[in-house]
């Protein structure tokens, strides 16, 4: 079935608002539903795992960490039972075993997994590993517990409260906080891709519909004119024949 509309313009004025409303009307439906389908591609991109409860709950994602590294011992003296759970499925998982040698194996095994391997790390390596070329690896949840750094000092040693001092006034001056930033973040070598996700996933703002304004109050400004030029036209026209008609 097809359906035209009942009232059309018939001066060129009014075609000429017509026109402009309908192309108006397409690049701003056309603009809406390019964006909701970028924005619902971008929601089926996120990763499938939020927490150590979703990789816990599920076997089709392979999670484990290094052998013998902190995270190892975490996990296999942990008392929580997600916790409990997760090592009893690394530990019963031998062929392939997920367990790794060392820090670069186990991120160039997430790297070639394409999405079913999850290795288990310390927060400050896998935040500095997430901003390292070729972008394609990313922290996934919150930390699984707080652990912190120290500096080991012989027995005894006059060096260990001059140590201890220095990183207290690191920290309380914020040099520490800086220094992250500077070696984390400003020297990533991701900005680029995650300013494209950024970008991917804003949503349509006035400033890109400014074309598609200025066309539409270009094309009523035209149709003004246009119909005052048909008023003039015609007022002329009218006088000149009824000065014709008024002639003996």
């Amino acid at each position: 079935m097809q359906q035209g509309c009942d009232i059309s313009p018939r001066s060129v004025s009014g075609r000429i608002v017509g026109s402009v409303w309908w192309f108006f009307t397409l690049i701003i439906i056309s603009s809406y539903t390019a964006n909701l389908a970028a924005f619902l591609t971008v929601n089926r991109m996120t990763a499938p795992i939020k927490s150590a409860e979703d990789l816990a709950k599920q076997t089709s994602i392979l999670y484990g960490t290094m052998i013998g590294g902190s995270t190892y011992t975490f996990f296999k003296k942990a008392k929580i039972p997600t916790y409990k759970r997760m090592w009893s499925f690394m530990s019963t998982q031998k062929n392939p075993s997920v367990f790794v040698r060392n820090g670069s194996d186990g991120i160039a095994r997430v790297r070639r997994s394409k999405g079913t391997y999850a290795y288990l790390l310390e927060s400050t390596t896998n935040e500095y590993e997430s901003t390292r070329w070729p972008c394609n690896t990313m922290k996934v949840g919150s930390n699984l517990d707080s652990k912190g750094y120290g500096v080991a000092t012989p027995p005894d040693s006059d060096l260990r409260e001059k140590i201890t001092f220095a990183v207290l006034k690191l920290r309380e001056d914020g040099d520490l906080q800086k220094l992250e930033t500077r070696w984390w973040f400003e020297n990533s070598q991701c900005k680029d891709k995650n300013e494209e996700k950024l970008d991917s996933s804003q949503a349509l703002t006035l400033e890109n519909f400014a074309g598609i304004f200025y066309i539409l109050i270009g094309g009523l400004v035209s149709s003004v004119i246009t119909a005052l030029m048909e008023f003039i036209y015609r007022t002329v026209f009218k006088h000149q024949r009824l000065n014709h008609a008024l002639c003996p």
